[in-house]
């Protein structure tokens, strides 16, 4: 009696897997290749003539600068290089260091010749908005109180001192933006953003003060009798009005 050949076990499940992995590759549904680079967007035909058109434009400038500036470039290497040396540093790289600095001396040049125009511009829009300021009627009248006063005791110069001290306090509380902490009495009295009544009565009580300051002499009652009716005429009639 013969016996047959023995079967490896799991013989025919490998069979079966590769026969399915054989039908799965032969399947024309599935990809199994890599795909090829991906083709380039196409360059619209305007934009070519652009990059033709600047390339030929910048090209001959950028040589003309370098004709132009290389006899500078050579003498300032001449220059500061042996101060580069001095340093310990490479000369491209303290070339790099003099053209940051000479970039940020322009900016500072220009910020300052900037600063001035859009800070005068600012000025000038906030007086289109808002240049009817004037106390309240209660400090006002408080201020003149206050000052009354001082020159019914003789004391006229301080009384002229207190109007504009205290005026300068009222517009620093209702408008902080208008004053700086070195505004003198000067350029109160000729801030665009005041009302021109209320320039001219700083002008009026300005003018004492500094007098009373630089020429040493007390005030006496006809200045005070001005400044008081000057800062009347402009506070208490526009409050009035």
């Amino acid at each position: 009696m013969s016996r047959g050949t023995p079967q490896i076990e799991g013989s025919s499940a490998a069979q079966d897997a590769l026969r399915d992995w054989e039908a799965v590759r032969a399947s024309a549904d599935i990809q199994f290749e890599p795909l090829g680079p991906a083709k380039p967007p196409e360059v619209a035909q305007w934009l070519k003539d652009l990059q033709k058109w600047l390339a030929d434009f910048f090209e001959p400038l950028g040589r003309w600068l370098g004709e132009l500036f290389g006899p500078i470039g050579r003498f300032l290497r001449s220059l500061f290089e042996p101060l580069a040396r001095l340093l310990g540093i490479s000369w491209p790289v303290f070339e790099k260091i003099l053209i940051g600095l000479a970039v940020l001396g322009m900016v500072i040049l220009l910020w300052r010749i900037v600063a001035p125009l859009i800070a005068s511009r600012r000025h000038r829009r906030q007086a289109e908005v808002e240049t009817d300021w004037a106390p309240t009627h209660a400090a006002a009248v408080a201020l003149l109180e206050d000052a009354d006063r001082l020159a019914a005791e003789g004391r006229f110069g301080e009384a002229v001192h207190l109007l504009l001290q205290r005026s300068v306090h009222h517009i620093a509380e209702a408008q902080p933006g208008w004053l700086q902490p070195a505004s003198t009495a000067r350029e109160i009295a000729r801030l665009q953003l005041l009302p021109p009544a209320a320039r001219q009565a700083f002008g009026v009580i300005a003018a004492r003060v500094e007098r009373s300051l630089f020429a040493l002499r007390d005030l006496d009652a006809g200045d005070w009798h001005a400044a008081r009716s000057a800062y009347a005429d402009f506070a208490l009639a526009r409050l009035a009005a």
